[in-house]
This record gives structure tokens, C-alpha cells and sequence, in this order.
């Protein structure tokens, strides 16, 4: 009796424990759900696509760390990381950290350095149809200007550097040159006879003061001020942040804002670094690149207004040029010479009202 009593509580137990295990294993239904949890949100799905790691890309400007582009590279660098949510770094190096304009250029081609702020003027070298910026008095005027910049004509010259092996990204301001000298007002192109104007070693703005009667003076940007203050040069042609920053107003009291040449600034990219980005993070860096133009304009306008006030200030004899037909009469000989690659270029920014 004993022996079948022990046996049919064993055979109860056996039964008991199979019950357990069989609930258990039931993972879908609601009694096995946390209690935390509401019953009617399912589980979300596991992602199948590939996590996306994180990395850092270098952005080379050789501008000072409070110049106007450096801050629209720092506000770039920032749009591209929020928007990617920390995934995408950009660091900025200023100061020419990274090498030369030229040097730079050449590192981005390589694709050594991931993105680079450079002067429109030497990328001519590298890609033809940007060299249309060199040419004088293409623009009417600072608004006429962006207007061709941030439209059909200046998208397709920023795909034009896809031949140089780049990608345009978008423009930032460089402003105007504008010749000063430290002998008397200039008004007219032929207000500029005899004037020693120093240049840049560039074979289009030599042309350009001599065809307008001036002299031209090839010499390093580091001896200017000494040759304006010595009488070896009596004038010079630059924007108005760099007329006020190395103290040119100081010895050249004479400025004329005919506003020659606009040569915009350019935000870009090596194409073998943008091709190792998603379609979609393309995106992001090429809307991050386009926003960060405001910041960057609205600190280049800033110094320029520093440059005028403390010109002012001094005492400096400013002449605004308004009528610029009889200046680009003057320089019609540069165009027969330097023009003839971009001639339907040149009519469809002149279009542009």
C-alpha cells in the first residue's frame, strides 16, 4: 500500500513540473509580458541595416580663428555634428595649420584633408571655370552678386570643381578689392596714371592696373606697408578687412571703392571623402554647408563696417564709385584677352538684374 501510495505521488509531482516548463516557454503570451509594459505596444523590430560609425573629418583654412570664414567653417562643423547627431565631426583647423592655399588644395585632391575653405582666385588654376571670378568688374554689385552665387549659375560652377576633383559646397564672402593710395583721390580709371600700385604676383591684375594707366608693382603682401609708408609704392588694391587689419589706412589715406574684383570665398570638399559618404549624410553636409553661409556673411559684413569706421575715423578721403560703365570700358582690353573661355558665362551673370 505504502509503495503504490509513493508511486502516484511521484507520478503527480512529474505531472506538475511538465505543467511549469510548457508555461514558461510560452513567450507570447500576455501572462509572460512585464507588468511595466503596456499590453497592446509590441516589441520593436531589430534593425537589420548596419550600425554607421562614427568618424572625424579635417576642414583646412588658413585664416585666422576669428576671421569671418573660419567662423562660417566652425558653424558648419557644427550643423554637420547636431544633424548627425554627434556621428559626424568636423574639425577645423585655422591658421593655415594645414599648409598654404595652394598645398591645401592639392592635400584635398589627394584626399588627405576631407574639406578646405579656399580663395575662388587660385582655384582658377585647377579648375578653368571658376577662373571667370578673376575677370574685373564682372558684378554690378554686392546683392546682383549673390544672386548669380545662390542660383542655376553658381550651383553649376560649384559642380564644375567635380573636374579637379572636388565638390563645391557653397560661397562664402570675400567682398571687394578696391585700390587705395596715399597721393589723392581716385575717381576715374584715369585718376590712376602714374600711381605705383603694388599687386599680387598675377599676371590678370598686373594687366589690370597698367591697362587702366597705373603702374604695376608685383611684391609680397608682407612689404606693403613699409614700401606705402617709404614712398617705394603709393598705393595698393584689397578688401576692406585687410586694408584696416595691417594698418595700410594708416599710410594710404585714399580709398576708392570701384569694387574690381569680387572673388568669393568657397566651401568644398575632396570627391574621394564625399564618396565615402551616404547619400544621406551627403545631404546633411551639403545643407549644413549652405545654412553656414549666413553666419559667415553677417561676420564678414561686420569687419568690413570696422575697416570703413576706423577708416573714417582717421580721417580717410573715401570715394564710392556708383556709374562703373566707364570702368569696365577701361578694362575691355583684359576681356579680349582673358574672356574668350567664358563668354556664355559672362552673359548669363550680366543677365541677372
Amino acid at each position: 500500500m505504502m509503495k503504490r501510495k509513493s508511486l502516484l505521488l511521484a507520478s503527480f509531482a512529474l505531472t506538475l513540473a511538465l505543467t511549469g516548463c510548457g508555461s514558461a516557454s510560452t513567450s507570447g503570451s500576455a501572462s509572460s509580458a512585464p507588468s511595466s509594459a503596456p499590453s497592446s505596444t509590441p516589441a520593436p523590430a531589430a534593425s537589420t541595416a548596419p550600425a554607421q560609425k562614427a568618424v572625424t573629418l579635417r576642414l583646412a583654412d588658413n585664416q585666422a580663428a576669428d576671421y569671418p570664414t573660419v567662423l562660417g567653417d566652425n558653424e558648419f562643423a557644427k550643423l554637420v555634428n547636431e544633424r548627425t547627431n554627434g556621428r559626424i565631426t568636423v574639425k577645423v583647423y585655422p591658421s593655415a595649420q594645414l599648409g598654404d592655399e595652394k598645398s591645401v588644395i592639392e592635400q584635398v585632391q589627394l584626399g588627405a584633408i576631407d574639406f578646405a575653405r579656399i580663395n575662388s582666385a587660385p582655384l582658377g588654376e585647377f579648375d578653368k571655370q571658376i577662373g571667370v571670378f578673376n575677370l574685373p568688374y564682372l558684378f554690378s554689385g554686392s546683392d546682383q552678386m549673390w544672386k548669380v552665387l545662390n542660383g542655376t549659375i553658381g550651383e553649376n560652377l560649384l559642380k564644375s570643381l567635380e573636374s579637379a576633383k572636388m565638390e563645391g559646397l557653397t560661397y562664402y564672402d570675400s567682398g571687394s578689392r578696391n585700390f587705395y593710395n596715399s597721393k589723392h583721390a581716385v575717381v576715374h580709371p584715369s585718376d590712376l596714371k602714374g600711381l605705383k600700385i603694388r599687386v599680387q604676383q598675377s599676371n590678370i591684375f598686373v594687366d589690370l592696373v597698367n591697362t587702366l594707366g597705373g603702374s604695376a608693382t608685383p611684391m609680397a603682401y608682407g612689404e606693403v606697408y613699409n614700401a606705402l609708408q617709404t614712398g617705394v609704392i603709393d598705393g595698393a588694391e584689397n578688401n576692406w578687412p585687410s586694408y584696416f587689419s595691417t594698418n595700410h589706412y594708416k599710410v594710404a589715406k585714399y580709398i576708392t571703392e570701384d569694387e574690381h574684383t569680387r572673388n568669393p570665398e568657397i566651401l568644398l570638399a575632396s570627391q574621394s571623402s564625399w564618396n565615402k559618404l551616404s547619400a544621406d549624410d551627403q545631404k546633411i553636409v551639403m545643407q549644413a554647408a549652405k545654412d553656414s553661409q549666413a553666419v559667415q556673411r553677417t561676420a564678414w559684413t561686420a569687419l568690413e563696417q570696422k575697416g570703413k569706421d576706423a577708416a573714417k575715423a582717421n580721417g580717410n578721403q573715401i570715394t564710392v564709385v556708383t556709374d562703373f560703365a566707364e570702368w569696365q570700358k577701361a578694362v575691355q582690353p583684359l576681356y579680349d584677352k582673358y574672356a574668350k573661355d567664358y563668354t556664355d558665362v559672362i552673359q548669363q551673370i550680366r543677365a541677372v538684374q
